[in-house]
């Protein structure tokens, strides 16, 4: 290999202060549509997305919890649960965060690679790069919340200091 070949190679892989985002292919397991089952709360649901979004409704609305519970994708999960938002848990802003990251965490604990791939990302910031959400993503501008990314984070210094 001449040393042309050899700098594009390093110049192409990644650093330790590359951002991950959850979109490209390899991280996309970070994404709560993402095709990884979760048992959750007693029950096991096809993504993260339709626990997330069901538990919304647990306690104020059984009929849309059951509806979630049933829906053929993460978008339609999405979709039923802000169809209702009038009926939705009137404390979710204060509970959500928690209510991710217990889920997140039994994504991880039930998927062995989730958490290879967690563990992967070393130290570098991990980003939900959705141009449509400015709280659990980075927004259009690039300035949003990350809450997202940021539980990913959390979680991940959690698991690292597991023996």
């Amino acid at each position: 290999m001449d040393t042309k070949e050899l700098s594009h190679t390093r110049v192409n892989q990644p650093q330790e202060t590359d951002p991950v985002f959850f979109y490209p292919k390899e991280f996309y397991v970070f994404d709560n549509f993402s095709s990884f089952q979760v048992e959750y709360d007693g029950y096991l649901w096809a993504t993260s997305e339709h626990a997330y979004q069901a538990k919304k409704f647990k306690d104020t609305s059984p009929e849309v919890y059951d509806k979630i519970k049933h829906t053929r994708s993460a978008h339609d999960a999405q979709k039923v649960a802000n169809e209702n938002k009038s009926v939705q848990n009137p404390n979710w802003n204060t509970v959500k965060k928690e209510v991710m990251k217990e889920i997140l965490r039994n994504k991880i604990n039930q998927h062995p690679y989730v958490l290879k791939k967690l563990l992967q990302t070393g130290t570098r910031e991990i980003i939900e790069d959705s141009w449509r959400d400015a709280t659990w993503g980075w927004g259009p501008n690039k300035e949003g919340k990350n809450l997202l990314g940021a539980l990913w984070m959390e979680l991940r210094d959690e698991y690292k200091e597991k023996p």
